[in-house]
């Protein structure tokens, strides 16, 4: 995934002022058509097939990730909200910034503050979890 999208945008960021422009160009960028607090459907641009259809295809498969499930958490509340297709794009677009930042800044991906907090909170779910499944375990009795 990652050599088709720096094959497509290159490794100089030099020519996207922005995040924003790189996504414009991809064709990421979420639409917003607002009127009077009333949101509508809005459409995402066109921009690059190529590029979209591989980070489209990397959202899939952040989606379903279990290794790094920072993605697919915010994929699966997208989409109780704005349904598949949507949190896909939105995954896609979140993709291709991290890729934006790590290309102009030549520096390693790091995570945001609040997806430690996540990850913290997962672990700390899952230990919970094992430990009531460990008293269950103590408390049962086989004669």
């Amino acid at each position: 995934m990652a050599l088709g999208i720096v094959s497509e945008i290159g490794t100089d960021m030099a020519q996207f002022a922005t995040h924003q422009n790189l996504s414009s160009w991809a064709g990421v960028c979420p639409g917003n058509n607002e009127s009077a607090g009333k949101k509508y459907s809005s459409k995402i641009t066109r921009g690059n097939k190529y590029l979209k259809t591989t980070l489209v295809e990397a959202a899939w498969v952040a989606s379903r990730s279990k290794a790094n499930p920072l993605l697919a958490v915010k994929h699966h509340q997208i989409a109780a909200r704005r349904g598949q297709k949507k949190a896909t794009i939105a995954i896609a677009h979140k993709i291709l910034i991290a890729a934006y930042h790590v290309l102009r800044d030549n520096e390693a991906y790091q995570l945001h503050p609040q997806d430690k907090k996540i990850l913290e909170n997962r672990r700390l779910k899952r230990i919970d979890r094992l430990q009531k499944q460990l008293s269950t375990l103590k408390n049962t009795s086989y004669k």
